[in-house]
């Protein structure tokens, strides 16, 4: 088994061949979101998805994570285009920025490309875009490549695995899947084409391993349906249901019950709105005529005949279920007996922040119901027997475990390998590094620029490694500030010291203190030979982080400003 350290931060030259395929995964591996691969062949490029990723506790400030294309944008004249295989954000959420540099045609199914459009029209571009809708089943030339759309499961509709006929072999990409015998709409995962497939000769097989860590099966989708309906048959009162805005088939679940037991639905939350809208526009989500209210309406209408389906189950700060919690919520106030069903897991690093919010619901007077008290939330996920189905089905010579943290590869890998897989035929890959394959081998070779894009408000790109260490040093320190006017010549003070705390001590309260502080700069300005404003700051900086570690044991950032005059 082949484990890559990390070269992120190395750039090295990949040379261009004709006679090996090229897999080069720029996110998605070891992480949580932002999926994107990159198949090469000659002089053709097809991309695999282009998603985003939220940022963790540590982005302070950040809005969103995009993956580095740098390489693409190197190489746009060689793309061929950009293939999707669902509409999850973590799959197109960085498509809007990645098309605005690159604009190559998207090939996706219908609803895929309908939550697109809805984040072009937002970004101003749908009008230059080339969107091509396609079905399951269908196979499509994408330069060099021959793409074939096999019908999938998900917890989104419309969610499609890949065939890809390369020159050099097939290789399979399952994307997020799972097998779901009772799926909510559309047609179970063709397995029979996966055998089809592994009958011809898969040469490498990449696959989900995001529940890898999990034995057995993922339940169906339909189960949750059971356990709402059983929650709405003995409620007695107002109903908040939160998930993601994406899971359609919950949505749908949530609406049959509220149909069944004579009650009115509310949708609430941006996102919300938008994705209900549009796959109720494209046919996905079916509701009946007279069981949609606008949220602004739902005070005409009895409390216990009233469902809210609401954005929130990550605990977002700015998501209409977090707003409701503490009160902020213009239309909906939370009120004593509101039942709140939360339908989602904690997606790693959020569970305090769902934490957080279920605890304020339950000081409303809400009763909230969470995955830990009942079956209200399922994976779209395969778990281990389901995923030992496709590598039976596919008999892949070379596999290539994707999407999840890294302890998920490594269960993934060592499940391969407990199948028969030779260990030198499995390769866990590292984000940038190069996949050189072809009948007879597979080499890793070199890697290509790769990382992390944050985005903060309008700013791409801008806020880097040491923005964040900065953010991240005031949030946990505070910042101090000098300020003193000196004399340009002889580099004596005029004015000042004037000390401005943020964060660290409040100054009305720590006069003593602060009279040290100006002391100490007074001394270590008098000290300092130079009378060079830089040699000054830098004396002023050491010589008061020294002091204040002494008297305080904390590090808050310190800023000198002098004015010379």
């Amino acid at each position: 088994m082949k484990t890559l350290k990390d070269k992120k931060e190395q750039e090295v030259l990949v040379t261009t061949s004709t006679k090996k395929l090229k897999v080069i995964p720029l996110g998605g591996l070891g992480e949580i979101g932002k999926n994107i691969t990159v198949f090469e062949y000659g002089d053709d490029i097809m991309i695999v998805d282009c998603g985003m990723a939220f940022p963790d506790d540590e982005m302070l400030g950040v809005d969103l994570v995009l993956p580095d294309t740098t390489y693409l944008t190197k190489n746009k004249g060689r793309i061929k285009g950009i293939v999707v295989t669902h509409g999850h954000e973590d799959h197109i959420g960085a498509l809007p920025y990645f098309l605005k540099e690159i604009n190559v045609p998207v090939y996706g199914t219908r609803l895929a490309l309908g939550l697109l459009e809805n984040k072009l029209i937002e970004h101003k571009i749908l009008s230059s875009c080339k969107l091509r809708t396609v079905t399951q089943g269908e196979t499509i030339d994408v330069g060099v490549f021959k793409v074939e759309f096999i019908s999938s499961n998900h917890s989104i509709p419309d969610t499609v695995a890949l065939a890809i006929h390369t020159p050099v072999g097939i290789v399979v990409h399952t994307s997020d899947f799972k097998i779901d015998y009772s799926p909510i709409s559309g047609e179970t995962i063709t397995l029979q084409r996966f055998a089809e497939l592994g009958r011809k000769g898969v040469l490498l097989l990449m696959a989900d391993s995001t529940n890898a860590e999990r034995p057995g099966y993922t339940m169906s989708e339909s189960t949750v349906g059971e356990a709402f309906e059983e929650i709405f048959a003995n409620a007695k009162t107002r109903i908040i249901v939160a998930s993601f805005a994406s899971n359609i088939h919950r949505i749908q679940q949530v609406v049959n019950a509220a149909v069944k037991y004579g009650k009115k639905v509310a949708i609430c939350g941006r996102s919300m709105v938008n994705v209900c809208n549009k796959a109720i526009e494209l046919g996905y989500l079916t509701i009946p005529k007279g069981v949609l209210v606008e949220i602004e309406q739902i005070k005409k209408y009895p409390q216990d005949k009233l469902v809210i389906v609401s954005t929130g189950s990550q605990g977002e700060p700015m998501s209409a279920l977090s707003r409701m919690a503490s009160g902020e919520h213009r239309q909906v106030k939370i009120v004593a007996d509101d039942l709140v069903v939360i339908s989602a897991t904690p997606i790693p690093g959020n569970e305090k922040s769902v934490s957080v919010v279920i605890n304020e619901l339950f000081r409303k007077g809400a009763d909230v119901i969470y995955e830990a008290l009942a079956d209200i939330h399922v994976s779209g996920h395969a778990c281990q027997e389901e995923l030992k189905i496709i590598h039976r089905l596919t008999a892949p010579k070379y596999f290539m475990p994707v999407h999840g943290e890294y302890r998920h590869l490594k269960k993934h890998a060592a499940l391969a390998e407990n199948l028969g897989m030779k260990k030198e035929n499995i390769f866990i890959m590292d984000i940038g590094q190069v996949l050189e394959i072809n009948p007879k081998e597979a080499k890793l070779r070199g890697s290509v620029p790769s990382g992390k894009v944050l985005v903060d408000g309008l700013g791409i790109g801008d806020v880097g490694a040491v923005v964040l260490r900065d953010r991240k040093h005031l949030s946990e320190d505070g910042m101090i500030m000098v300020i003193l006017t000196a004399q340009k010549e002889t580099g004596s003070i005029i004015t000042g010291p004037d000390i401005i705390s943020r964060g660290f001590v409040y100054v009305k309260e720590s006069d003593a203190f602060i009279r040290e502080v100006k002391q100490v700069c007074e001394e270590a300005v008098r000290g300092c030979e130079s009378t060079h404003w830089l040699a000054k700051k830098k004396v002023i900086s050491n010589t008061l982080r020294d002091f204040i570690y002494l008297k305080t044991k904390r590090t808050p950032m310190i800023l000198p400003i002098i004015i010379e005059i």
